[in-house]
């Protein structure tokens, strides 16, 4: 029997509808939640570019944009992404974010990640999924080390925010490792 690959035990992944983007709005009022995964100056988001944001996402073939859901209540928690998707080279970019602290620490976002690297690796048949995290955004970090991903080099002093300067990280996993880990953990 083929399992569902979008399914785990505490959330699933599955497209954002129109209706996500009155929460999802919210979020995007929370600048210290902007600061986490945007580089540019954090401000508040208007409708007509979230909206753009949605329908940019919805009409693309080189990216997915996936909510994530608790399984218990079908609460949207966050939403998971594949972007810039390099099918002759078979790469993605994956970023996630999980709207409110509240839901953070919890698990939702190593799981969402599993599925959406199961995803990438399985069925999109990617060979390479990397990602950049802030310097200082440690639970990120620990949750993309802890996730198989190798560190792979730094841009220094990339970003200033207050007064000081914060190195963005890049990390990178291949399907090779990911498949190691996965049987390692077994």
């Amino acid at each position: 029997m083929i399992s569902s690959i979008l399914l785990g035990e505490k959330v699933k992944l599955n497209a954002l509808i129109e209706e996500d983007l009155t929460t999802i709005m919210e979020w995007f009022q929370n600048t210290s939640l902007l600061r986490l995964f945007d580089a540019i100056p954090a401000q508040p988001r208007s409708t007509a570019s979230l909206r753009s944001w949605f329908e940019e996402h919805a009409n693309s073939n080189n990216q997915y944009v996936l909510a994530i859901r608790t399984i218990d209540d079908n609460q949207l928690i966050g939403y998971i992404e594949l972007d810039g998707i390099l099918w002759n080279q078979r790469t993605t970019w994956v970023s996630i974010a999980i709207g409110e602290e509240m839901n953070r620490g919890k698990g939702y976002g190593k799981e969402a990640l599993e599925l959406i690297l199961q995803y990438a690796f399985h069925e999109l048949n990617l060979r390479r999924v990397q990602l950049t995290v802030f310097s200082y955004n440690l639970s990120a970090i620990q949750l993309y080390k802890k996730s198989g991903f190798t560190y792979e080099g730094t841009y220094r002093e990339f970003l200033e925010r207050d007064g000081k300067t914060y190195d963005m990280l890049l990390f990178g996993l291949l399907k090779k490792e990911w498949e190691q880990n996965r049987s390692n953990s077994k």
